[in-house]
């Protein structure tokens, strides 16, 4: 994946999507030839030079503080997860040795394992920032079950939700609101791919996905990113129907080489989609599955 251009391109899309008005600035009146702000506005809000915000935007990054970067996601009213998203980009354009290291086997420790099993009453997962699922209990794999069926799922029986997503038609089925759940995935593989641009397996996928699916490539396009902590989905189950679930997710391993996240699905108490879950995880006692795939890490 191209830094430069991935710098270039995010803050040009973040800045188009502000207008004088909403940052206190003066419209200066006329029609403007391009959406949004102009260069020189940023500079002036971040309070840098124009010729150096200019130079940000093409790419050039290295050698630029903390406070600069700062100044100017305030001044582009970044959140959170953008904020982190831009510094991610910034530290990628300095030479590391990090940059060629082969990343390490993803690992799911047997305690992990444990935990997973025990959550009889939710459905929980783990994956890594390439949205591989590399361990799922028991009622997680029952919930997942297009997924795992589905041609999109490796040789290994690796599932990755990406590719399930954009790739199988079935997504849709699945998926009720299909363009909510693709706009995360998207913006997910987007933070990944700015913590790790150099991840060939990463790079991979993201080529696979731009090729055969549209769809993804108009949201890749888009340079959204996202911290993915809690909120509400919906899965339209071929065998019980419509489950509406909460979830919450947590990071298990922080580490500038893997970041695993645990993510636990749980329905409301007393609701038809908890009904549905119990059906669910009593189909899943008596159907035992392979609930964990080792994944190898690529350079």
């Amino acid at each position: 994946m191209d830094n430069r251009s991935d710098i270039r391109d995010f803050l040009a899309t973040r800045r188009a999507r502000l207008t004088p008005e909403q940052v206190g600035l003066p419209s200066g009146g006329g029609r403007r030839r391009v959406p949004g702000l102009r260069r020189e506005e940023v500079a002036v809000l971040a309070g840098v030079s124009t010729e150096w915000y200019t130079r940000l935007e093409k790419g050039h990054a290295g050698g630029v503080s903390e406070d600069v970067l700062d100044a100017v996601a305030r001044a582009l009213q970044l959140d959170e997860a953008e904020r982190v998203y831009l510094f991610d980009l910034a530290r990628a354009t300095k030479p590391s040795r990090t940059a060629t290291q082969r990343r390490t086997k993803a690992q799911v420790r047997p305690e992990l394992h444990w935990m997973l099993d025990s959550m009889t009453g939710s459905a929980a997962f783990v994956r890594n920032g390439r949205m591989d699922i590399l361990a799922i209990n028991p009622l997680g794999r029952a919930l997942c079950a297009p997924m795992y069926d589905s041609e999109t799922t490796g040789e290994r029986g690796q599932v990755n939700i990406a590719r399930f997503q954009f790739l199988d038609p079935r997504a849709h089925d699945y998926y009720p609101d299909w363009d909510g759940a693709a706009n995360i995935t998207a913006a997910l593989l987007r933070s990944e791919a700015g913590r790790h641009p150099y991840d060939k397996a990463l790079r991979e996928l993201v080529g696979e996905l731009s090729t055969v699916s549209a769809d993804f490539r108009s949201r890749w396009a888009a340079h959204d990113v996202r911290i993915h902590r809690s909120g509400v989905k919906s899965f339209l189950h071929p065998d019980v129907g419509l489950v509406e679930i909460t979830y919450h997710s947590m990071q298990l391993s922080p580490s500038e080489n893997e970041v695993l996240d645990m993510t636990i699905y749980t329905a409301e108490p007393g609701s038809d989609s908890e009904d549905r879950l119990r059906l669910l995880a009593s189909w899943a006692a008596t159907h035992p599955q392979v609930t964990h795939t080792p994944v190898e890490e690529a350079k």
